[in-house]
């Protein structure tokens, strides 16, 4: 009998991941001591259900280059992303999930491809058209969702 490593299966993390927004927040609270030390000062069960995702995925697949994990906090810290990250934000991949709180609803958007965005079921073709759902205004989708920024100046080249 040979000694058996245990392997990372995509599967298996996938499946722990999409458990995640079924689990009574008994069973969360349960998950979050696992992974973490202390528990946050709020309860908002969206954000509780982002991080136990990424750090189930951190643990099995590891975690971010120290250069990324530095530059995400240079970000953080200034809320200005670099005009590379800036232009890769118009082609956002499928699966992403876009956010916003807007009149303290946290609205969600799954982008399914180019010209083709679920929200709450129903189906978009741009991000200006979900976020003038929403807010029953004209907005920029990508501005609304904070992809780009509202300021109508150019950048210099």
């Amino acid at each position: 009998m040979t000694a058996h490593t245990p392997r990372t299966d995509a599967a298996t993390i996938t499946a722990r991941i999409a458990q995640i927004p079924h689990l009574p927040m008994d069973s969360l609270w349960a998950l979050w001591d696992e992974h973490f030390d202390e528990r946050p000062n709020h309860h908002h069960r969206t954000w509780l259900e982002s991080r136990l995702a990424y750090k189930i995925q951190e643990r099995a697949l590891g975690g971010l280059k120290s250069s990324v994990r530095r530059k995400l906090e240079e970000i953080g810290e200034t809320g200005i992303l670099p005009r590379q990250l800036r232009r890769d934000a118009d082609r956002l991949l499928p699966g992403t999930v876009l956010t916003r709180m807007y009149d303290d609803i946290e609205h969600r958007v799954l982008v399914r491809g180019p010209f083709d965005f679920d929200y709450r079921g129903q189906r978009f073709k741009s991000l200006s058209a979900v976020a003038r759902h929403i807010t029953g205004t004209h907005w920029s989708g990508p501005v609304f969702f904070g992809l780009k920024s509202g300021d109508k100046k150019k950048e210099p080249a």
